[in-house]
């Protein structure tokens, strides 16, 4: 098992905080966002992490990782990012979004599935959109879900009846056979497709979840990975508040 962690990104919402250092270096409570991720994998006995830089990556200096930057990464997107680290998926892997903040159980409860492809899920995703630290509605990943697979992932997905909407969190397990699967298929659209992809441009200028629907409309099974937990997304400044809000404990 290793962990691919994609910080790659300029993270021009939380300006001027990103001016000079990437927005996975941005600190709460006195650790940075990727701190704080590395040290709940290490305490889960996982030490091959590998984090995908690209923006600033020089400011991301911490001992015993493996940083790869993707020297495009002012011209490509979070799927050409992961994939800088295609070499780590000879094996299991975590794949994290590097601006999202998370209790140690929520990676312990998506260690614990048996699929080949997992995408965490919150099923009570609405309450980062209410409150006072709301987040934009349209700015949710995501996903229908019948009982034991993902049909569609996607932003401003509509709820359907018979069907449940949640959020992708920006974790996800492969199994071995399932970064095997993702690997292949990615090299093979890489030399072949051209246009528009899913909900992106274009392939280089694709996401994750473009790459996930992309399996799903192959017919390869993705499941959902249900978990509860305190976790919260770092890509406006008011998430920075409700942060600091949700993670008070780790002040004391």
């Amino acid at each position: 098992m290793n962990v691919i962690i994609v910080s790659g990104g300029k993270g021009t919402r939380v300006r001027p905080l990103t001016n000079e250092i990437p927005k996975t270096m941005i600190e709460v409570y006195g650790k940075t966002v990727l701190e704080s991720q590395i040290e709940i994998y290490r305490n889960c006995g996982i030490t091959d992490i590998t984090v995908v830089t690209g923006y600033q990556s020089e400011k991301i200096n911490l001992p015993n990782i493996t940083c790869i930057k993707n020297e495009k990464y002012e011209t490509t997107n979070v799927n050409e990012g992961i994939f800088c680290a295609k070499s780590k998926f000879n094996d299991s892997v975590i794949i994290t979004y590097g601006d999202i903040i998370f209790d140690q159980e929520i990676l312990e409860q998506s260690l614990n599935f048996k699929g080949d492809i997992g995408v965490v899920i919150d099923l009570d995703w609405k309450k980062q959109y209410t409150g006072k630290f709301g987040r934009p509605l349209s700015e949710a990943d995501n996903v229908i879900i019948n009982e034991k697979q993902i049909l569609e992932i996607r932003k401003n997905i509509a709820e359907k009846e018979g069907f449940i909407l949640a959020e992708s969190i920006g974790m996800f397990h492969l199994s071995k056979r399932g970064a095997k699967i993702i690997a292949d298929r990615y090299d093979h659209l890489k030399k072949s497709h051209k246009g528009r992809f899913h909900s992106a441009s274009s392939f280089t200028n694709a996401l994750f979840n473009d790459m996930i629907q992309d399996l799903i409309d192959t017919s390869i099974t993705v499941e959902p990975i249900p978990i509860n937990g305190k976790w919260c997304e770092v890509d406006f400044k008011i998430d920075l508040k409700r942060a600091k809000e949700i993670f008070s404990y780790r002040s004391k």
